[in-house]
């Protein structure tokens, strides 16, 4: 068996807690290693947008270990956040401007990253002009222009029609491969979890914890055509019935809130 990659992300045991709310994450464990895609599904309120914001940096934990690169992480939102007003290419290149990176020199690097997500003849266009699934690819470059090595995406599909998502799953199938990223990804479509991992977490609510992890043992190279074949059908009912059993288990109370 091949050594794991090494990880660019690992959570340790993590605690999460907001005031006056009941515990969100209780003892998450997980790593993302490089070119690897790890997918987060289970039933809303168990902590998945959390686990992102965690390791981005936005929120800080009550217990547990985060370490993630201290530069180099994307983050791509459900929503694409676009400037309405301003271009694409200058959408792209406004993480750059925000550092000491010249004018001249973020536009030029939010080009690449357009033509990277096949978009360079979109550079000049609003975002009104443009589909939901071109704007999303736009906020893709956009995470991508600084050149992460981890990427971390907030359902960024989930607005999108059948059609356009799996598309846009290919693309960042094509953009791991590329770059050798590592991308944490959150779903709650179990077509699109078992499209895109190489590893699927499955999480319980009340509060957040890794239930089950499911391997996808589909190489790169085998990709293509996958979600035609039997095992991404046996996949698919292996991730659902897992689901099943988290959302139909009786939620527990928090001994931690219990006891305070």
């Amino acid at each position: 068996m091949p050594a794991p990659p090494p990880s660019l992300l690992r959570l340790d045991g993590v605690t999460k807690r907001f005031p006056g709310e009941p515990t969100v994450l209780s003892d998450v464990s997980l790593a993302v290693g490089a070119g690897e895609i790890v997918t987060l599904i289970g039933p809303s309120g168990c902590g998945k947008s959390t686990i992102l914001r965690l390791a981005a940096g936005l929120e800080s934990v009550d217990a547990g270990t985060v370490e993630a690169p201290s530069h180099g992480v994307g983050f791509v939102f459900q929503d694409a956040t676009l400037m309405p007003w301003a271009s694409a290419l200058d959408n792209v290149a406004l993480p750059l401007r925000f550092s000491a990176v010249s004018k001249a020199e973020a536009r030029a690097r939010a080009r690449v990253a357009l033509d990277g997500i096949g978009l360079a003849e979109a550079a000049a266009k609003r975002p009104r002009e443009l589909s939901g699934g071109m704007r999303m690819r736009v906020a893709v470059a956009r995470a991508m222009v600084g050149d992460p090595s981890l990427l971390l995406m907030d359902e960024p599909f989930a607005a999108l029609d059948e059609i356009t998502r799996f598309r846009l799953v290919d693309d960042l199938l094509a953009l791991r491969d590329l770059r050798r990223l590592g991308i944490l990804f959150v779903t709650h479509s179990i077509f699109e979890a078992v499209s895109l991992a190489d590893r699927i977490l499955v999480m319980s609510a009340d509060p957040g914890r890794i239930a089950t992890e499911i391997v996808v043992p589909v190489a790169a190279a085998d990709r293509a055509g996958f979600r035609e074949t039997t095992t991404f059908a046996r996949l698919t009912a292996t991730v659902s019935r897992a689901l099943a059993t988290v959302m139909a288990a009786p939620a527990t109370l928090d001994e931690t809130a219990a006891s305070g």
